[in-house]
Order: structure tokens, then C-alpha cells, then sequence
């Protein structure tokens, strides 16, 4: 490819004065085209062809970039040209690739979806969440168990805590060849097992517009959590409205479609229901996943959330939940809540375990987020 073709691409036909394209090369500007140049009819109208001139688009981009870029392009066509068709033919959402954005788009206009589309969203949905699944199951998982910390030794003699491995390693000195066998002169025990529901941990999820990628991330979290016979665990959204979606952590796809995007922002409603659920206040652990933009009673949230600090509660404010991990916030508000040790940070999926074994394991929440997310 030559420059000027390079900058023929880039450009797109405000550029044709560069020379005209050839091959394959007219046939991706032409798939560009459809979204990027201010000129171009959307690729979904066209009258009764609409439908395989979509599905020929979708094939051209997927043969022309890869995975991560076509779903960029999808959501732009979307965003841009208004090319809710990709989300409302079975035939052609069948075709997209699956993005976390895209899930965002489904949830804001599900109200929207015809009957004979919404099976392939949902199976669209779910191929996004198995994914997210697969990265963080196995890291939150070993952060719970780790942090309620089995392997604490007491001197509960029981044979059901006798803890085997330690036991025989540390005797192995005593080895009696004659018997063949390890005489203890010592034995060591388990910490008694850990109760059933021995936390209580509450994501409670700003369901605005903004938020849609935190939204994702934060109800897979919630039904990863939820599944764990440690935890009791509830699952909050809010707009100007609270919804509780606890029922539905079963299935995250459940929880998901539960969502409803769009709307006000009402905290401090949010936050008075879920200091409802706390009846043990030094074993609970509140996540408000909010980017802080109040459209209710910001004085009056202010004092909830110190009132549940005062109370033992371990509270946190993730202003993001993303793949980035960098929020778009209200300062104010976020400077305010951290002058009463509450952290507030934007948060990588990767770093959630470490955040919440800290919170379990009673370390200084505020430290560690100024440790992790030195920028915040």
C-alpha cells in the first residue's frame, strides 16, 4: 500500500484527489465509508436489501480487521448511523462480535429488542460474560478463600481440623523404620471450618448511561460472589430508582438483562436501602460502583456513607469498573467521601481481588487504593 493510498483510507472520499483506490482496497474504503464519511446513507437502509447489505458490511470489516477493532467499528455504526438493526435481526446480531460495549448498547435499548431477536441477544450476552468469567472467577474466588484464611492453626483437637500435611511434615524426623511409620510428637489443627455466610457483601451499581462497562463487570462480579457459600451476597442498580437483582445472581445474563440504562441518579435512595442489609456491621463489605454525579441529596448521601463507615462497615466507592480503569467523576463529592477515610478510586478488573481480600482481611482500604491507583 502507498502513502497516498494510506492517507486515502484515512481521509475517506473528502481526500479523492490522492487517487483513486483499487481491489480490495475500494472495497474496505467502501465498508469505511458506510460509517465514517459524513455523506453515506447508513449501511442498514437501502429499502427491502437493507438486510444483505448489512450482512455483506459486517463480512467485509471481519475479513479486513481483527476481533477487538471490528467491535469498535460495530459500535461506532451503531453510535454514529444509528444502525439499531444489527441489534434487532437475529440473522445479523448472529454476525457481530461480541463486546462489552456492544452488551451496553443491548441493555439501554432491550426494552426495544422485537421477541424473535432477543434469544440471540441473550446468547450474545452470555458469550461476554463467559469470558469476563474465565479472567476473573479463579483470581476472586482465591482472594475470598484466602483472605477468610483457612489455614489459621488454633488448638481446636478434633480429628475433622487435623491438618495431615503439616502434621506428617513435621514429624517426618520421628520416622520409624521398624514400624514404617511417622510416630507425631506433635500434632497440628485447622482453624474450626468457616461458617456459611460468615460476610455480607453488597454491590450496589450506578445504572446510568455512563456506566455501562462498570455495570457489566460489576454484575458478573456479584453472581461470581454470590456463589461462594461464604458470602451472603446482594446485588443492587439504581437510578432515580433502586431495583434489587439478588434473586437473579444465579445467572449474570439474568442479572444483566435485569439492568435498565439510562435515567437520573438518585446515591443517597441507593445507599438508604442497602443500609438495610447490613445486620452485622464488622462483616459487611459495601462496593458502590457510582461515578458520584448526584442527582439526589449529595449532604445527605455524605452522611449515609460516614454513618456506615462509623458503623464498622468496610465501604468503597469504585468510580470505574472497567478495562481502563479510568473514571470520569465528581471531584467534589469523591474528595468529600475520601476526607472520611473512604476510598474512592477507578478500578481495573484485575486489581478487584486485592481490593476486596484487603477488605476482608481488615487492611486500610484508603492505603491500599493509594498504593494500587497512585493516579486517583
Amino acid at each position: 500500500m502507498t502513502r497516498n493510498e494510506r492517507w486515502r483510507l484515512i481521509l475517506g472520499k473528502t481526500a479523492d484527489e490522492l487517487g483513486p483506490l483499487a481491489g480490495d482496497l475500494s472495497t474496505l474504503d467502501e465498508a469505511l465509508g458506510m460509517i465514517y464519511d459524513e455523506d453515506e446513507r447508513p449501511a442498514g437502509q437501502g429499502g427491502p436489501r437493507s438486510g444483505v447489505r448489512l450482512a455483506r458490511w459486517l463480512g467485509d470489516i471481519r475479513s479486513y480487521f481483527p476481533s477487538d477493532v471490528v467491535a469498535v467499528i460495530q459500535q461506532d455504526a451503531i453510535e454514529r448511523k444509528g444502525l439499531t438493526q444489527l441489534l434487532f435481526e437475529p440473522e445479523t446480531l448472529g454476525q457481530v462480535t461480541p463486546s462489552i460495549e456492544l452488551v451496553g448498547t443491548l441493555m439501554s435499548l432491550k426494552g426495544m429488542i422485537p421477541d424473535q431477536t432477543k434469544e440471540t441477544a441473550r446468547q450474545v450476552v452470555r458469550a461476554v460474560v463467559e469470558e469476563i468469567i474465565k479472567r476473573m472467577q479463579s483470581s476472586l474466588e482465591t482472594a475470598v478463600r484466602g483472605s477468610l484464611d483457612r489455614s489459621r492453626h488454633a488448638p481446636q483437637k478434633s480429628l475433622p481440623n487435623l491438618d495431615w500435611k503439616r502434621t506428617i511434615g513435621g514429624n517426618l524426623k520421628n520416622y520409624d523404620p521398624g514400624r514404617r511409620t511417622v510416630v507425631p510428637e506433635r500434632f497440628h489443627f485447622f482453624a474450626r471450618q468457616h461458617r456459611r455466610k460468615e460476610w455480607n457483601v453488597i454491590v450496589c451499581m450506578d445504572q446510568s448511561g455512563s456506566m455501562a462497562e462498570s455495570v457489566v463487570y460489576g454484575a458478573v462480579t456479584g453472581a461470581i460472589l454470590a456463589s461462594m457459600p461464604a458470602l451472603e451476597t446482594h446485588v443492587i442498580v439504581f437510578d432515580t430508582e433502586v431495583v434489587d437483582l439478588t434473586a437473579q445472581c444465579s445467572d449474570p445474563v439474568d442479572l444483566l438483562f435485569g439492568v435498565q440504562l439510562g435515567g437520573g441518579t438518585d446515591i443517597n435512595r441507593a445507599v438508604a436501602y442497602c443500609q438495610g442489609l447490613v445486620h452485622d456491621p464488622q462483616r459487611t463489605i459495601f462496593i458502590l460502583i457510582t461515578d458520584l454525579f448526584e442527582g439526589g441529596n449529595s449532604a445527605e448521601l455524605v452522611r449515609r456513607m460516614e454513618a456506615l463507615h462509623g458503623d464498622g462497615v468496610r465501604a468503597m466507592v469504585m468510580l470505574a469498573l472497567s478495562d481502563s480503569g479510568v473514571p470520569t467523576y465528581d471531584e467534589h463529592l469523591a474528595k468529600r467521601l475520601r476526607n472520611l477515610s473512604i476510598p474512592c478510586f477507578g478500578c481495573t478488573p484485575g486489581l478487584l481481588p486485592e481490593f476486596l481480600s484487603g477488605a476482608l482481611k481488615g487492611a486500610d482500604l484508603e492505603a491500599l487504593a493509594k498504593r494500587l491507583v497512585p493516579g486517583d
